[in-house]
């Protein structure tokens, strides 16, 4: 029943995290032998004749849940992050030279004071020379986003005494579900302040944070805080998207597959005309609202 479980909760998370204790970068094999070897799997096994039925299913997912929890990372790219071949068979916290590393080394270390023991991040943990694997996360990137424990938010372009309003990871295509997506959400300025020098386990939980993401994307406090996937007011949803951008044309309609929990093919190389088009035309045909053309 415990492995059984196991395999169930990784099926919901990314192949690839790194270890915020060690700084190493762990494949799926290396997470089962971190839970084989742990004091939790010990525990399992030592106690678990103390309990039947749906009660020691519910206590495994409790515990396996809690030893799998992940903190992801989001934030605007910059001009030289790590990627999976810097970190592979290292420590990221013994690492030097390119400009992103010491943002992914700070991302860890906030996620790991958080009691995740895992993280994710877009840049390093993904296999981009793999067409296979970068089309299988951005299908599953609004999924990993909400199954993460917290969303740390680094807005490299915000002083302590500057407001997030202004920042330019509001304009960027792809953070839009990078705030919806997630339970909880924690901002940090550029040396790595939380914002507004608030000390929260959720900024989507402070009435002050709340009105500024209001301000600066929109989106009301309801869906800032309980947002559901799908096509139900899809008109308002793309309005969301209208003032954002992507570095290629193309995913300003990839960017909102996991919005509107669509699963749509993701073909490089077409315009972004088509890419929104076959986006529009599967939203139309779920809906029916065919208000979304004038978005």
């Amino acid at each position: 029943m415990i492995w059984s479980v196991v395999n169930d909760v990784l099926k919901t998370i990314p192949l690839r995290l790194l270890n915020t204790h060690t700084g190493v970068l762990c494949n799926r094999v290396a997470q089962l032998s971190h839970f084989r070897d742990s004091p939790q799997y010990s525990q399992l096994l030592s106690q678990a004749s103390t309990r039947d039925g749906q009660q020691l299913e519910a206590w495994i997912r409790e515990m396996v849940t809690a030893f799998f929890q992940y903190a992801s990372l989001s934030h605007k790219w910059g001009d030289d992050e790590p990627l999976l071949c810097d970190v592979e068979g290292v420590s990221v916290y013994d690492l030097v030279g390119k400009a992103g590393l010491a943002k992914l080394q700070k991302f860890c270390l906030h996620a790991l004071k958080r009691d995740c023991a895992w993280a994710w991040s877009d840049t390093c943990c993904i296999d981009k020379e793999s067409s296979a694997e970068l089309l299988e996360a951005i299908g599953c990137m609004f999924a990993w986003y909400r199954q993460s424990a917290i969303t740390i938010v680094h807005l490299s372009d915000v002083s302590n005494s500057a407001s997030l309003v202004d920042s330019i990871w509001f304009k960027r295509g792809w953070t839009l579900q990078e705030l919806l997506a997630p339970h909880r959400v924690l901002f940090f300025t550029q040396d790595w302040s939380p914002y507004m020098n608030c000390e929260s386990s959720d900024h989507k939980t402070n009435g002050v944070v709340l009105k500024e993401l209001e301000k600066a994307t929109g989106i009301g406090e309801w869906h800032l805080q309980n947002f559901q996937p799908g096509t139900v007011d899809a008109r308002s949803r793309l309005q969301w998207a209208s003032t954002r951008s992507t570095t290629r044309a193309e995913d300003i309609a990839y960017s909102l597959f996991g919005i509107f929990d669509l699963h749509l093919p993701v073909l490089y190389g077409e315009s972004a005309d088509k890419a929104l088009g076959r986006l529009l035309l599967e939203i139309i045909s779920q809906s029916g609202d065919v208000s979304i053309l004038d978005w």
